[in-house]
């Protein structure tokens, strides 16, 4: 008896650890377009001189970030469990805030004439989805 529960808990072990990893699988696939999409679009923002066809291409590519970057977001919570909603949803708060932090930064930036706010902006909420990504990644593994 006590043989058949060691077996069914190794099977069960065995199968969240298949489950977990399809997971990360999935969400590494849905995640190649938005860094795709996100890199060229902060190629495209970068140029301060643009002309009129640049300027809508800059614009429907950072559309298309921005909805990769939704569609991403509702495909991870309608496959997680409520656990990984709860890291998912931690991880993004912890995310926003180094956004926001980040933006506060860049805005005094653009006061001060340093930089211009249009170059640091795309940079900082591609490194937000990024850290968003990296934390709910760690705190899913350091879960075992």
């Amino acid at each position: 008896m006590e043989s058949r529960l060691y077996i069914r808990s190794m099977i069960d072990k065995i199968r969240q650890d298949n489950m977990t990893r399809a997971a990360r699988r999935e969400i590494f696939l849905d995640g190649l377009p938005v860094a795709t999409l996100g890199g060229i679009a902060l190629a495209l923002g970068s140029s301060p001189d643009q002309s009129a066809a640049q300027k809508a291409c800059w614009l429907g590519i950072s559309g298309a970030f921005t909805l990769a970057v939704a569609w991403v977001l509702l495909r991870a919570f309608r496959r997680a469990d409520e656990y990984q909603r709860k890291i998912q949803l931690e991880s993004m708060a912890i995310a926003f805030a180094a956004v926001m932090v980040g933006l506060q930064i860049a805005a005094l930036l653009d006061a001060a004439d340093i930089v211009q706010l249009r170059q640091l902006v795309q940079a900082i909420t591609i490194g937000g989805v990024a850290m968003w990504l990296l934390i709910a990644d760690l705190r899913t593994r350091l879960r075992r």
